[in-house]
């Protein structure tokens, strides 16, 4: 069974960390990625960026654009999508058609720092 695990972190604490104190945390993580991807056990990992540059698209209709990653207590993360767009307004522009067919969805929209691709893995059933 395929397991997803969202890492969360104090924003501030990170960003106060030095270019080497990253640097070493990052090679202690890839070490550990490393591990689990000889064990076939890792799929794609990804390193967000900053939520000053995050934006979220909710609301009626079209929706509409908010920054930050602002979410409502009653919604839950339920999945994920790993999109290429060549800037801000393309991946908008996704999450639009994503939401075409998805009216009800708020999507949280985030650059990416780092994406590692892992291992494939077989498609699963729905639970």
């Amino acid at each position: 069974m395929l397991y997803a695990i969202l890492a969360y972190h104090v924003e501030e604490e990170v960003t106060s960390w030095t270019p080497a104190e990253d640097a070493a945390l990052m090679l202690d993580l890839s070490r550990v990625h490393d591990r689990l991807t000889q064990q076939g056990s890792m799929g794609p990992s990804a390193r967000l960026g900053a939520t000053k540059g995050a934006c979220v698209l909710r609301g009626p209709g079209a929706g509409v654009v908010i920054d930050g990653p602002f979410t409502e207590t009653k919604e839950q993360l339920l999945g994920f999508y790993l999109v290429d767009c060549a800037d801000r307004d393309a991946a908008i522009a996704a999450a639009r058609d994503l939401r075409q067919v998805n009216p009800g969805a708020m999507y949280e929209i985030r650059p990416v720092l780092l994406y590692r691709p892992g291992l494939p893995f077989a498609e699963t059933e729905q639970a």
